[in-house]
């Protein structure tokens, strides 16, 4: 241990995960969804060469109609928005983030594999578990920093429309 840092003097055991390579991915903004009350913003997140295609965005969209719908998912009038995220081959994460009780995001993460006909609730176990990916936390960052924005604002129709014009683009 460096004492001056509290560091351990080799780092090299920490943060390494063997074989992975890091590389690109891109945020793009979609149309605000109506959702079980709310009004959502949408983001897809994908590799340039592999976009989410037309057919799992709108497959995304019905699944999400249908669980606000049914009342699984109530988001009672609140602000939020969705990162449609295609992981890799044909998984695909649904991430359903709102905006409650005044400025906590809360969050419902719905799963697609290849072999699935269709999204479902994705079990996350143990008391210590994954919450967003690196390139996910580039809309999210976006997203907190905007209705930080709105917060401060007079939270009237014109502030609303201004939040869920805000959307961000670009790399992750």
């Amino acid at each position: 241990m460096n004492s001056q840092s509290g560091l351990p003097a080799d780092l090299s055991r920490f943060g390494n995960v063997e074989g992975y390579s890091h590389y690109p991915k891109s945020v793009t903004p979609g149309l605000p969804a109506p959702a079980g009350g709310g009004l959502l913003k949408w983001y897809d997140i994908a590799e340039a060469e592999a976009p989410v295609t037309h057919k799992t965005s709108a497959m995304a969209q019905r699944f999400l109609a249908a669980e606000t719908a049914t009342g699984r998912l109530n988001l009672k009038g609140e602000l939020g928005f969705v990162i449609l995220h295609r992981c890799g081959g044909d998984f695909h994460f649904l991430l359903v983030s709102s905006w409650r009780n005044a400025n906590e995001m809360w969050e419902t993460v719905y799963a697609k594999t290849a072999e699935a006909p269709d999204f479902s609730l994705f079990a996350l176990p143990g008391p210590h578990r994954a919450t967003f990916c690196v390139w996910e936390l580039a809309a999210v960052n976006h997203e907190r920093l905007a209705f930080s924005r709105y917060l401060h604002s007079a939270r009237d129709d014109a502030a609303k429309r201004a939040y869920l014009g805000d959307m961000y683009q670009g790399g992750a």
